[in-house]
């Protein structure tokens, strides 16, 4: 039995040898961080490139927004017949004095007390339908004025105003996505935090910073080389609070390869190269100046 075990250990170590693991060490290591401004916890639009969009935002120093539990508490009843016939302020006030007036009957001062309670009885029935003409009439100014209040601003083209416009993207845009690319994985590779620091917003070279870290700890190294650019095309692009966005589906093919201090191949391969599909999103400010990465996305 340990002759067995002694022989398995050794093919498998055999086999690391030879063919070594596959793993994500490329700049942000195959997963998804960075901020997209107020879409940051949204999906970016499919492309011809990533047609099934982009692998949710792991880690973002853009906080999450609030759940909207008004719409998910309220859908089930306003979607009911009876959350639209009956007002919830309506029911409650009407069935409040239907109540007393049935409280009355019970304990002998209604319908049963005499002819006095016949008259009294009557009296209310109409004091109760004078009172929901009255509620009704309010309610309805109340909703009209909700509505006209809520209602969102409309331009020429009859979109709601107030979105973040549409950005318009250029060829020179493409060639400076294209080689913010290149320039990043090279910067990577060469572990130049000071360079990162002029392609890339302050988050994402934390990011790259601590996985760098990370690697030196571990004694380790990774180098990427041979990058190419395969494909691409525009996922989205818009203009808010006085910076441009833009999200770009890439396709590239690298050499992908980790080492140790002894230049031992821990993981990836020095002739292999490996195809990736990310999704790059930029940001530059409106008034004029260089596209820097903000976030980086695995596509799904």
């Amino acid at each position: 039995m340990k002759r067995k075990v002694s022989f398995s250990v050794a093919v498998l170590t055999l086999l690391l040898v030879v063919f070594p693991q596959q793993a994500d060490a490329r700049p942000g290591e195959g997963s998804s961080t960075g901020s997209r401004g107020s879409r940051t916890w949204s999906a970016p639009a499919p492309t011809r490139t990533t047609p099934y969009g982009a692998s949710p935002m792991e880690r973002s120093i853009t906080p999450r927004p609030a759940p909207d539990y008004n719409r998910s508490y309220n859908a089930p009843y306003a979607s009911s017949g009876m959350g639209r016939s009956r007002h919830p302020f309506l029911t409650g006030f009407a069935g409040g004095l239907l109540g007393a007036g049935l409280f009355g009957l019970l304990s002998g001062h209604g319908l049963f007390g005499g002819i006095h309670g016949l008259f009294g009885f009557i009296g209310l029935l109409i004091q109760i339908a004078l009172a929901i003409l009255l509620i009704r009439w309010l309610i309805s100014i109340f909703v009209r004025n909700r509505n006209s209040s809520s209602a969102p601003a409309r331009g020429s083209s009859g979109f709601p105003a107030g979105n973040a416009p549409a950005l318009q993207i250029g060829s020179q845009d493409y060639q400076a996505f294209q080689q913010l690319l290149l320039n990043v994985q090279a910067a990577w590779s060469q572990q130049n935090i000071p360079a990162l620091q002029g392609m890339a917003t302050p988050e994402m070279v934390s990011y790259f910073n601590q996985q760098l870290s990370a690697l030196t700890s571990r004694g380790e190294r990774n180098i990427v080389s041979d990058v190419r650019f395969l494909q691409g095309d525009l996922s989205e692009a818009w203009t808010e609070n006085g910076y441009d966005y833009a999200t770009v589906s890439m396709r590239y093919s690298l050499i992908d390869l980790t080492t140790d201090m002894t230049g031992r191949v821990v993981t990836g391969s020095s002739t292999e190269p490996v195809t990736v599909t990310e999704l790059w999103t930029f940001i530059r400010p409106s008034r004029g100046g260089s596209w820097l990465l903000s976030a980086i996305q695995q596509s799904r």
